[in-house]
C-alpha cells in the first residue's frame, strides 16, 4: 500500500524549489488566493514554529502577531498556490519545535538573529 501511495505521489505531484529554512527563521510566504474568477497574491510573514512530516507531506507552521492576537497558519511544502518564499531573518533557537514561543510576550518574544 505504501509503495502505491509513493508511486502516485512521484508521478502526479510536482516538487517546488524552495529555500531551506528552519525553526526560528522569519519568512514571508507569497501565495495565491482565488475568489470566484479573481486571483490575487497575498503574503503571510511570521516566524517558523515547526517543520513536520517527511517527503511530499512535509508541512511548516508560521506564527505572526496581528495586534495582540497570535495567528498561526500551516502550509504544505508542495502547495501549488505558493508562489515564492523569502527568508527575512535567520533565527537561533535550541529546539526544532518552539511551542513555548506562543506564551511569550513583549521583549521575551524576540529571537536572536544569526548574522550571515
Amino acid at each position: 500500500m505504501e509503495s502505491l501511495i509513493k508511486f502516485v505521489q512521484d508521478e502526479f505531484v510536482s516538487i517546488k524549489e524552495i529555500p531551506t529554512f528552519k525553526s526560528g527563521d522569519t519568512i514571508t510566504v507569497y501565495y495565491e488566493i482565488r475568489e470566484g474568477e479573481k486571483v490575487r497574491t497575498q503574503f503571510f510573514k511570521g516566524i517558523v514554529i515547526q517543520i513536520k512530516g517527511t517527503g511530499l507531506t512535509k508541512t511548516f507552521t508560521i506564527r505572526k502577531m496581528s495586534g495582540t492576537i497570535g495567528i498561526e497558519r500551516i502550509f504544505p511544502f508542495n502547495l501549488p498556490a505558493i508562489q515564492k518564499i523569502e527568508i527575512n531573518k535567520r533565527g537561533k533557537v535550541r529546539r526544532s519545535r518552539i511551542y513555548y514561543f506562543r506564551e511569550l510576550r513583549g521583549k521575551k518574544a524576540r529571537i536572536k538573529e544569526v548574522k550571515r
